[in-house]
């Protein structure tokens, strides 16, 4: 059994571990190697999503990963490592404006689909120094209260109308996000408070956390590169957390639990995600597609996530979903009468 999980976590390192070399190339000597990194990040997942169907289901999907834990750690110090290594790339004159364009979006894809997939990995992780990483990559993106968010706001309130983080049937993505960041960030702070007025504890409250290493993290940027350092960064931040949030955009889009009391939901089931079972962009977003499951088994490692027939199916892989969701009409195109038909389906 320990071969065989060694083996399948090989999957996802080879995956998640090739793009870091293309891109920290690209941002150092730009040319093909810039352009190798963003195509890995895009045309390539897509076309060996495509062309491939790969089985990775462990025999026990309740083992426990140890080189999983060992890979999130290795993506966490590569997101440290890229990230200012990026500002310094895109601010520093050295990169045409043609490399600086690719370095920009290659970059950003790794952070916003790998690093947010690695991180939302680590923040349900019970070991504490991987939870602590999580959270941190998460605060280098200007994004430390999805923390919280995610874990004690999204996963209990889940595809009802009190999740900020779920898309009611016809809400664009453009709508959502706003609603999104700022709902989550205060339903999050909410439910910090609610807990810390219960417990007391006497540790530093998350969000002067969240928020000062944030700070931290833009001087440090500005010592990088300058004010034009600060705005790359930002930039790069902020299409990292877009990515986020329309990856929970899509998995959610228009699929509501029944309330069966005033204020009470029906627990969260497998058919209240939408999954994906492309191989290749699964394994470069460590299982993030397979969304059902994982809000069933939070803490169940990633390797182990798995897919079921009666879990709802996209179309097509999570990355191509989320950019067919940037166009509202053809994404309500495909998706509505999706929802519909599931709504459709009788209770068993």
């Amino acid at each position: 059994m320990i071969r065989k999980t060694t083996h399948i976590v090989r999957f996802f390192a080879v995956t998640t571990i090739a793009p870091v070399a293309l891109l920290a190339l690209g941002a150092l000597f730009g040319g093909l190697w810039a352009v190798a990194g963003f195509l890995y990040m895009t045309a390539l997942a897509y076309s060996l999503d495509q062309l491939v169907a790969l089985a990775c289901d462990p025999e026990n999907p309740e083992a426990e990963f140890p080189d999983a834990n060992a890979l999130s750690t290795v993506l966490a110090l590569s997101h440290f490592a890229l990230l200012p290594l990026a500002v310094w790339a895109l601010s520093n004159g050295q990169l045409a404006f043609w490399e600086r364009l690719f370095v920009f979006f290659g970059m950003g894809l790794f952070f916003g689909q790998v690093s947010n997939s690695n991180a939302h990995e680590m923040v349900h992780r019970s070991d504490r120094t991987l939870r602590r990483l999580g959270t941190w990559v998460y605060i280098t993106l200007l994004f430390g209260h999805h923390a919280t968010a995610h874990v004690r706001v999204h996963h209990r309130y889940a595809a009802s109308p009190r999740d900020p983080n779920s898309a009611p049937l016809g809400m664009s993505y453009y709508r959502f996000l706003p609603r999104a960041w700022i709902g989550s960030f205060r339903a999050g702070l909410r439910e910090e408070n609610a807990m810390r007025a219960r417990a007391k504890p006497s540790d530093l409250h998350p969000y002067v956390l969240y928020v000062g290493g944030a700070v931290a993290c833009l001087v440090l940027a500005f010592v990088i590169g300058g004010f034009a350092g600060v705005f790359k960064y930002i930039l790069l931040a902020g299409y990292a957390s877009a990515q986020l949030l329309l990856s929970d955009y899509v998995q959610h889009y228009g699929l509501r639990r029944r309330e069966v009391a005033p204020g009470k939901y029906e627990p969260v089931g497998p058919g209240h995600s939408w999954n994906s079972p492309q191989w290749f962009t699964s394994l470069l977003m460590l299982n993030a597609p397979r969304h059902s499951d994982h809000h069933a088994h939070p803490m169940k490692p990633y390797p182990a996530l798995e897919l079921t027939d009666e879990m709802p199916q996209l179309p097509r892989s999570l990355p191509a979903m989320a950019t067919l969701a940037l166009i509202p009409p053809l994404w309500r195109k495909v998706m509505d009468p999706r929802v519909a038909r599931l709504e459709q389906v009788p209770e068993p």
